[in-house]
């Protein structure tokens, strides 16, 4: 009898044992989850608008917005109005070759290559991967095609806007589409 009754005390105090140690561990587990919530709101996240800012005031920032001034970045700024409305559209617009051979100073043969093609008396560029490149092979200097493009950049590195390159045809034949399903949209 009195081996169970050890039992039964025995038994009691190791049950409460573990629901002290159980509680006491879940309430750590609370307050953490607490502390880091707390923490996640009074580290203030950089808005857009900050980050611009800190981006302007370094020496990229300086060297672009000097560029964007300059009367080289006024006209490819003034290039990009021509043709916002058709990239908002995603419109077809007519363009003319002018070197499928530019390159940057600094290029090595693997680097992207270059179109250069002028819509409306202004030149803009055409980045691509080498084996995407490959598929404009026929194309020469002077040919007229179609392209659709969905974006443009600017870059001080670049004379010309940067147009995305989404679509090109040539006499009627689909030479380049950017299949968007296959890198996330990008």
């Amino acid at each position: 009898m009195k081996k169970t009754i050890y039992l039964l005390i025995l038994s009691t105090l190791m049950i409460s044992g573990f629901v002290f140690s159980f509680s006491t561990f879940a309430n750590g587990i609370s307050t953490n989850r607490e502390d880091k919530n707390e923490t996640k709101i009074s580290s203030k996240q950089l808005s857009d608008l900050e980050k611009r800012k800190k981006w302007e005031a370094s020496p990229d920032g300086i060297k672009f917005n000097d560029w964007k001034n300059s009367s080289e970045g006024k006209k490819v700024q003034a290039s990009y109005d021509k043709i916002k409305k058709e990239i908002t559209a995603y419109a077809k617009m007519e363009a003319v070759v002018t070197s499928v051979t530019f390159q940057l100073p600094t290029t090595n043969p693997s680097s992207p290559k270059w179109l250069v093609v002028k819509i409306n008396d202004e030149d803009y560029m055409m980045q691509f991967i080498p084996e995407d490149f490959e598929k404009l092979n026929s194309l020469k200097v002077n040919d007229k095609i179609i392209i659709k493009s969905r974006s443009a950049g600017f870059s001080n590195n670049h004379p010309y806007l940067i147009l995305s390159s989404n679509y090109i045809e040539h006499n009627n034949k689909v030479l380049f589409e950017r299949d968007l399903s296959k890198n996330d949209g990008c």
